[in-house]
């Protein structure tokens, strides 16, 4: 049976030829997510960067250590604690110290956001002057790179001022150097310094500070600006990857098999030819699956050549839009050659193994069927698999809402559940395709003339071919609707809590990151007629279960003014009784009853026991503690709200604010202004991956969609010279076929919309259960392109095949078949 499976390779090449190009595809992609997986599994490790010229590196405790009785649990604070007084007085009896302080700087015309540092700390990159000289008064500055140069002014939110000198950039930050007292103002607090000692006396020194770090040799990358950048950008790759090689295997599995399916099934003549002459069902069992071994191993090989050449292109993308590191690129591993070409091998041989096991079946008798009907389109298995993947994902869901909702709303949830859906619609689509397509093509086949209602014969009666065409657009649509729709529906549901929480009449925001200075907030209480409440933002750490050391967001806020302009989403207590002894937990918390002690960490490390005054609702995720300002030390205020006083003129309040602001770049806003301005989004780096990810399935479903049809058209040859034969035009039967694939696509559509719509009503569901009131939110422009660029594939996969096979003689195609 080899060499008849060899003649068949060569006789039926259309059906190989888009076998073998969709796992071709099927197996570059997965090489390529795995490639680029392992690379960012295998990171370098960096050098110091702005400390590489430090002798010595001292810097306070910036992380917590709980004790449990599975080991220490740690958590970076906050708020880190600055070196202690004594213990640094201590330090310049060894030699100089050089205290460091960093603190945003937000300048016009600047090409970013900068950062700021004493002029001290310069050598210590080191920087040196390439133009101009040091700074030395305190509107003077040094900026490294060339995008200033010396004489320009700067307008920042702390004020005007003059670059006197720049030095060369280093690469790993855009800094700004004010004199050292200078940055002692913008920055009074100091975290870290840099000692000209012998690191050993330093260590003697430091001896018995809880917390207090030396840091030496390549230590010294801790006390760099943002040192665990390399590795959240590594982690927000490995997830990017994971979740892209994820829906990657899915679809390439899902697409494979579907087309590997489809060409078994167009060959069920070829196969009852076969049993007429003489041949067994294991041989043409044995044959198909030779055929597939065949295909799948030249088709794995071919991916595995292709995915090589695409992952440093994947690469080059990732670091190039700051999804990555710019060092990112694709190491030398080969263990993603190995998963990808056995995963195509095992692919191809599922995808025939069913198929096969009918092939066998096919009796001599189906030699005589000349009719394109389809029969038992579902088997008894794919129709109990396609029910059993159906019921588990409404049971699944089912217990998601009843035992954790909020599962729901994350990202692995919400972008794998759709997969179990997008399978058990398509394996039981061909139960659908047919009522589905009359309905569609119900009011075409109306129309006066034979057009319409041969569309809808013709693809009602294909039902495997109709169902192989939509199988594409399903999955393209279903994940398309899912996945963003899935973003935009909690960007909503945020933007909801956010508008329902504020209730303040303004609300005022710093210029800078480190936040409102004291003289403002004085000027700001001032004004007549305004509550003012500031808040800062901090952090509470408390031990659940024993063993986990949980973070949660924390506002400070006086409890006076957060009734003033806050309306908190409570399920019990009070927020007025907040007081520098309690704190407002949401019901995520471990422990949340009222009147209950919890034993927490604040900002900085310090351990307090805390009475709950109230409980909130847990929400999206974003409900976060409330304590007293003296419950936040370290915190700096970052906002102001601000709600009219009884009588107040709303006109001469917000004046009086922005006097009391002005000259320090705050803004004054209304409420809606500041809603607007806050809309949550989803962030970039979620939002580019989703994009890659949709991107990758587009990509591949159009290519996948564009093989399916050319091999359902080559298979229609003999059906379209009849038509020719019975005296349709050739422009009647080209529209015909283009408009048959339209329908199609739309069936695809309709059950990707449906698919969608699920995913997303239970999201709603799960966020009613949370307490949040948001709309469901369904990304029509985005479903809208995917179907457009499915149409157009679909139409010109049909319509140029189906014109160079009308260019032959009707009566020759139309004659027996080989």
């Amino acid at each position: 049976m080899l060499s008849v499976a060899l003649r068949t390779l060569r006789t039926r090449w259309v059906t190989f030829v888009g076998s073998f190009v969709a796992l071709t595809l099927g197996v570059a992609l997965l090489a390529v997510m795995g490639l680029a997986l392992a690379s960012s599994l295998d990171a370098p490790e960096r050098a110091p960067e702005r400390f590489a010229a430090a002798p010595v590196v001292v810097r306070g405790a910036d992380t917590l250590h709980v004790p449990t009785a599975v080991g220490d649990r740690v958590q970076r604070l906050a708020h880190p604690r600055p070196v202690p007084a004594e213990t640094v007085r201590g330090l310049r009896g060894l030699g100089t110290v050089v205290e460091d302080r960093t603190f945003a700087v937000r300048a016009q015309g600047a090409p970013g956001d900068l950062v700021g540092h004493p002029w001290s700390t310069a050598a210590f990159a080191p920087y040196a002057i390439g133009a101009g000289r040091a700074p030395r008064a305190a509107d003077e500055v040094v900026v490294t790179g060339d995008w200033a140069e010396p004489g320009d002014e700067l307008r920042t939110g702390d004020g005007t001022v003059r670059v006197v000198g720049t030095t060369p950039s280093r690469g790993f930050e855009r800094a700004v150097f004010y004199t050292d007292a200078r940055a002692a103002e913008l920055a009074p607090t100091s975290t870290q310094l840099v000692v000209d000692a012998d690191a050993a006396a330093v260590r003697e020194a430091v001896r018995g500070d809880d917390g207090v770090q030396v840091l030496t040799g390549a230590m010294r990358r801790s006390a760099d600006t943002d040192p665990d950048r390399d590795s959240k950008a590594l982690t927000a790759m490995n997830a990017l990857f994971g979740t892209a090689g994820g829906v990657t295997a899915f679809v390439s599995v899902f697409v494979v098999a579907s087309t590997f399916a489809f060409a078994v099934a167009q060959r069920r003549r070829e196969f009852g030819l076969l049993r007429t002459a003489g041949a067994t069902p294991g041989q043409i069992r044995r044959m198909v699956v030779a055929e597939a071994l065949l295909v799948g191993a030249l088709a794995s090989a071919a991916g595995c050549v292709l995915g090589s050449h695409g992952a440093p292109r994947l690469a080059g993308w990732v670091a190039d839009n700051g999804l990555g590191p710019r060092w990112f690129a694709i190491g030398y591993a080969t263990w993603p050659y190995h998963l990808a070409f056995w995963a195509g091998l095992l692919v191809s041989l599922c995808g025939v193994l069913t198929a096969s096991w009918r092939a066998g079946r096919t009796g001599p008798t189906e030699a005589l069927r000349e009719a394109s009907v389809d029969t038992r389109t579902l088997p008894w298995g794919r129709r109990l698999a396609g029910v059993a993947l159906l019921l588990t994902a409404v049971v699944t869901l089912g217990l998601a809402l009843y035992g954790d909702p909020g599962d729901l709303l994350h990202r692995k949830t919400y972008v794998s559940r759709p997969m179990l859906l997008v399978t058990a619609t398509a394996l039981l689509a061909p139960v659908v395709v047919r009522p589905l397509t009359r309905l569609i093509a119900w009011l075409p086949a109306r129309l006066p003339g034979a057009g319409g209602m041969l569309v809808r014969e013709n693809a009602a009666a294909g039902v495997r071919r109709s169902a192989s065409v939509a199988a594409p657009v399903l999955v393209t649509v279903a994940l398309a609707g899912s996945l963003l729709g899935a973003t935009a529906t909690l960007d909503e549901a945020k933007a909801t809590e956010i508008r329902d929480r504020t209730t303040a009449t303004f609300v005022i925001t710093p210029a800078s990151a480190t936040g409102f200075a004291p003289d403002t907030l004085r000027r700001l209480r001032e004004v007549p007629g305004a509550e003012v409440a500031a808040t800062s933002s901090s952090a509470v750490h408390v031990l659940e279960e024993g063993v986990a050391l949980v973070r949660s967001e924390a506002r400070a806020v006086a409890p006076g003014a957060l009734t003033a302009t806050t309306r908190l989403p409570l399920t019990a207590g009070r927020a007025s009784d907040l007081d520098d002894g309690s704190i407002i937990v949401n019901e995520e918390w471990e422990r949340h009853t009222v009147g209950q002690s919890v034993r927490v960490w604040l900002g900085d490390g310090t351990e307090k026991r805390l009475r709950i005054a109230a409980v909130m609702t847990t929400g999206t995720g974003g409900n976060g503690a409330y304590v007293t300002p003296r419950n936040a030390p370290g915190a700096s205020t970052d906002r102001v709200d601000v709600a009219l006083g009884t009588g107040a003129d709303r006109a001469a309040v917000a004046a009086g604010l922005r006097a009391a602001v002005g000259g320090t770049g705050g803004q004054v806003l209304t409420r809606d202004e500041w809603i607007r301005a806050t809309h949550p989004e989803t962030n970039r780096t979620t939002r580019l991956g989703l994009l890659l990810v949709l991107g990758i399935a587009l990509l591949y479903t159009a290519i996948s969609l564009a093989n399916t049809m050319v091999m359902a058209t080559s298979d229609r040859v003999r059906d379209l010279a009849v038509l020719r034969l019975a005296g349709a035009t050739r422009p009647q039967v080209l529209r015909l076929v283009g408009a048959e694939a339209l329908t199609v696509v739309a069936v695809g559509t309709v059950l990707g919309v449906l698919v969608a719509g699920i995913n997303l009503a239970g999201m709603w569901a799960a966020l009613n259960l949370l307490s949040v009131r948001a709309p469901i939110v369904l990304p029509w422009a985005a479903v809208g392109m995917a179907v457009v660029v499915c149409a157009v594939v679909a139409v010109i996969a049909a319509v140029v095949p189906a014109a160079l096979a009308l260019r032959r003689r009707a009566v020759e195609s139309a004659g027996p078949r080989d």
